[in-house]
């Protein structure tokens, strides 16, 4: 890799990205506010009449914001990008800047198919995403530059990860209202992963 290549450039675009799209989050919450003064409402109906609106975001921020934790940790192995790299790392931004929207769509209807499936299928592809870069940090020497691979351990959880939105799909086009009951799958694949670790031989 040329030395102009330095990833630094494309992780400071990447953290833009995420950043407004952590930003979009919020919009639909403080567009209440006119509409609560409008209607002489008290301030109090911000919460109580929008629980479902609030949930989505909370949801959206914390799935945003794990999945920008892994991808730090992702790119910490990352000296130098390639062509492969940067597309699928586009791919994966186009996700995150789409989620705003399915957000929204889950906050503002009633749970059903469409909404859930939209925004669970929405997160599946942010994984795939994510794992195709994974795959492609741990295969590619010229994109680590002498730094250590990613761990088999970090690219199964990422696989198991995906395993668990394509299920949450699953159950969202079966029952709409428990797809989302299903992301609390993802905190197995770090239990998996710590359990593997646990198991390996320690060397003498």
């Amino acid at each position: 890799m040329e030395p102009e290549r330095s990833s630094e450039r494309l992780v400071f675009f990447t953290d833009a990205v995420v950043a407004i799209a952590l930003t979009l989050l919020v919009l639909p919450l403080t567009e209440l506010v006119p509409e609560l003064v409008a209607e002489h409402a008290p301030a109090s109906e911000a919460v109580t009449r929008n629980w479902a609106k609030i949930f989505s975001f909370v949801l959206s921020f914390a799935v945003i914001g794990r999945s920008w934790f892994t991808h730090h940790r992702t790119f910490e192995h990352v000296r130098a990008y390639s062509a492969p790299l940067v597309a699928v790392n586009l791919c994966w931004l186009l996700t995150i800047a789409l989620l705003p929207f399915p957000t929204q769509l889950i906050g503002a209807y009633p749970p059903d198919r469409f909404t859930a499936v939209f925004y669970l299928g929405t997160l599946l592809a942010s994984s795939l995403c994510h794992t195709a870069l994974a795959l492609i940090v741990r295969r590619d020497p010229r994109v680590r530059g002498g730094t250590e691979p990613l761990s088999r351990e970090s690219l199964g959880n990422f696989v198991l990860s995906t395993v668990v939105f394509a299920l949450a799909v699953v159950v969202a086009f079966i029952e709409p209202g428990l797809g989302y009951y299903a992301l609390l799958l993802l905190f197995f694949p770090a239990m998996i992963s710590r359990w593997a670790q646990r198991r390996r031989p320690q060397p003498a």
